[in-house]
């Protein structure tokens, strides 16, 4: 059997005629297939603006400058998560402040965010980013109810959500409860582009600045300008960069955005394989299935007590790598990094869910082309390692 990687993309022939189409076009680059692609994820996702980057990582840092996120403030926000949720915030000079997650589905646990959210000695703003770990959404709904601080600005980091439903039915990335919610399109994501992200919001003056963050913080718009209003005149009102998706990207995209359905169908079906073949498997357990006729899994996670087992994480991928399976471990607590560590010590005391979530975490090959024989394999051989 052949190597079956933890994620992998799904690219059909469809796929690569559209990007060889793009090829073909005068530009393929700042052209109108990225406004096509940007309307058509604000179609899907039903939320009035959306705006194209380069990769997921510069979408929250899109996000971070549209929220003028500074100094001043805090960020609230998982450890269970990849580093640029937190990061760009942080490089802007805010303060991180993360609070403990619920282990049945590795997102934020929103009673203890709930606490942490409205300090009145607090004199910056706060920004409150949730990631809806693994596609499971997090209620937004529960957090907005809770907000007292106008100031405050969600954001959701919706990376691993595309395609996930709130249990009112509204789609992630529609930021009913939010400001503004970041979506990405790499490789192991529900559609991809290779690299790349978006952020979509309701609100227009946060749309004119991620156009700005975009595109070296230049302003083209007459309304906006300063100095003058020359058909070829334009101002720089800000040092960002450049985080232009290509015309090639945004066809792939468009091209995969038409099998989302088959993507989601395929992906629950997946998960639901997952789950009956470990059910009852002693000391192993998957995420909380509550959610699941609402979610578009991004991520097969399983919770394994390797003590129990008498053996360890680091010898269970290492014997499933010798029988061609490639797992990876979702996330190591933030915290624990030396950008954070090296600054504010050892908080793994103040996280004991996140720190038990961490010590049993593996997850598992989980991607559209993975077929029931191949679950079936992966099921058995970590049977037999365990």
């Amino acid at each position: 059997m052949n190597y079956l990687p933890c994620s992998q993309q799904s690219i059909s022939r469809e796929d690569a005629d559209a990007v060889n189409w793009a090829l073909s076009q005068p530009l393929i680059s700042r052209g109108p297939l990225v406004g096509e692609f940007e309307k058509a994820i604000a179609d899907y996702c039903r939320v009035d603006y959306a705006v194209a980057f380069s990769s997921g990582s510069a979408a929250l840092m899109a996000a971070y400058y549209a929220a003028e996120v500074g100094p001043a403030d805090r960020i609230l926000t998982s450890p269970n998560s990849f580093i640029s949720t937190v990061g760009s915030g942080v490089q802007r000079g805010a303060t991180a402040v993360f609070c403990d997650i619920d282990r049945s589905t590795g997102n934020l646990n929103i009673e203890q965010l709930a606490i942490s959210m409205n300090d009145p000695s607090i004199r910056g703003k706060t920004v409150i980013v949730v990631p809806h770990f693994a596609g499971t959404p997090v209620d937004m709904a529960a957090i907005d109810e809770q907000i007292a601080d106008p100031r405050t600005v969600v954001i959701e980091d919706a990376g691993h959500a595309l395609g996930s439903c709130y249990k009112d039915g509204q789609r992630i990335g529609c930021c009913a409860s939010s400001d503004l919610t970041v979506l990405t399109f790499q490789s192991s994501d529900t559609i991809t582009t290779g690299e790349g992200g978006m952020v979509t919001t309701n609100n227009p003056e946060l749309y004119h600045r991620l156009r700005l963050f975009r595109n070296n913080g230049i302003e083209c718009d007459p309304n906006f300008l300063q100095y003058d209003n020359a058909p070829w005149y334009y101002e720089v009102v800000s040092l960002t960069g450049n985080y232009h998706l290509t015309e090639m990207q945004a066809a792939l995209g468009l091209s995969q955005l038409m099998r989302i359905d088959y993507f989601i169908n395929k992906r629950q079906q997946l998960l639901q394989l997952y789950r009956e073949k470990l059910a009852n498997f002693p000391h192993l357990q998957l995420l909380s299935s509550t959610s699941d006729p609402h979610v578009c899994p991004n991520l097969c996670v399983i919770q394994v007590d390797f003590k129990a087992h008498r053996t360890s994480r680091t010898a269970v991928v290492e014997q499933l790598k010798e029988r061609d399976i490639g797992t990876r471990v979702h996330f190591i607590p933030l915290y624990r990094h030396p950008i954070f560590r090296n600054r504010a010590g050892d908080l793994s005391e103040y996280f004991p869910e996140m720190e038990a979530y961490y010590a049993e975490t593996l997850s598992l090959p989980f991607y559209t082309d993975l077929h029931e024989n191949d679950v079936n394999h992966i099921v058995r051989a970590l049977k037999e390692v365990l």
